[in-house]
């Protein structure tokens, strides 16, 4: 209970907060929104664990005390006003104002960047899972007719494949938009942006990574760009629970401080050495959201149905991880 022991002190803090704010009603938006958030975030806990594993422990503990209240206050309530603020070319100040004050202006005036966020977040989370799946010196393979198919191995052993794939994914949504009625240049402006920024810090990454430990200022901006990413579905689709953003930001509050609690349990159990396939669900579910993503540029797909395929993707590798232990188990008694 240590792990969550901030967690729970958060929450309840939190409800209280919604208590005084909103009655019983703001209550419960606030639980659904918590329950929210950690469906679709629970994936990058373990993608923050894989990363974590490899950062000096002084990083790692940066990540954590500096890393809250950046996932709080930053990327669920600042980071939508700036990008807001920036798309509709009204000031911080002035969108601060309206979302404080005109809390349903501030909605609509987000919902018309949203393609502008799904594209951005899509292309970054689509680099994150393709640098995953051709890691050739990855040795652990799960789904083995997709990631030890000859085609992956083959496409492994080109330079940067994944940048060419995602570009080439690029190319086909501008000419889809294009063709489309609703062309909008600016939503592959958005989705080439997430790339680059990946391939900038991944570059980086590399080239201050020493011995196999990842550079810790560069782990901890993956690590945000990467809870960034996560949180943009969350952040929108709160809104269709309530238009108060404060209440909003106690709710993904609250579920962005379990999510680092679990990463918190996960480090330091060893959670991804007990459960083989557990990344790799992780990594799916990351698949998933990102096409996810995607699509919704055109179309909406409800935030139930995006929780529910992250968490399936994590319990179906939960469950044949146990299952391989057991396999092993069962030679060596032999």
């Amino acid at each position: 209970m240590q792990y969550f022991k901030n967690s729970l002190i958060v929450t309840a803090l939190g409800l209280v907060l919604a208590l005084y704010l909103g009655g019983a009603s703001a209550l419960y938006i606030v639980a659904l929104l918590a329950v929210l958030e950690i469906s679709l975030s629970f994936d990058n806990a373990v993608v923050n664990v894989k990363v974590l594993e490899t950062m000096e422990v002084k990083w790692q503990k940066r990540f954590i005390t500096f890393g809250i209240p950046i996932a709080i206050f930053g990327m669920r309530f600042l980071f939508p006003i700036i990008i807001v603020a920036l798309a509709s070319g009204m000031g911080v100040v002035d969108t601060f104002a309206l979302a404080l004050h005109e809390p349903e202006s501030y909605h609509s005036k987000l919902m018309d960047v949203e393609q502008l966020i799904f594209a951005f977040g899509g292309s970054f989370l689509l680099m994150v899972f393709l640098s995953f799946l051709f890691d050739m010196e990855r040795e652990e393979k799960w789904i083995t007719s997709i990631e030890d198919s000859k085609l992956v191995k083959k496409m492994g052993q080109i330079s940067k494949i994944q940048m060419v794939l995602v570009i080439g994914i690029g190319i086909i949504l501008f000419l889809v938009t294009w063709l489309g009625s609703s062309f909008n240049y600016e939503v592959t402006v958005a989705y080439f942006m997430g790339v680059t920024l990946y391939s900038l810090i991944a570059s980086l990454d590399d080239l201050f990574n020493v011995n196999g430990v990842r550079s810790g200022i560069m782990g901890f901006l993956y690590l945000e760009m990467l809870d960034a990413s996560f949180s943009f579905d969350g952040v929108i689709g709160a809104f269709s629970l309530s238009s108060n953003i404060f209440i909003i930001m106690i709710g993904l509050g609250i579920g962005a401080m379990f999510v680092r609690s679990l990463t918190l349990y996960m480090l330091a159990k060893k959670t991804l050495t007990e459960y083989r396939y557990l990344e790799h669900g992780a990594h799916y579910a990351v698949l998933a959201l990102a096409l996810i993503m995607l699509v919704q540029i055109f179309v909406h797909i409800d935030e139930v149905i995006v929780g529910t395929v992250g968490i399936t993707f994590i319990a179906v590798s939960i469950y044949h991880s146990i299952k391989a232990n057991n396999r092993t188990i069962a030679l060596k008694v032999d």
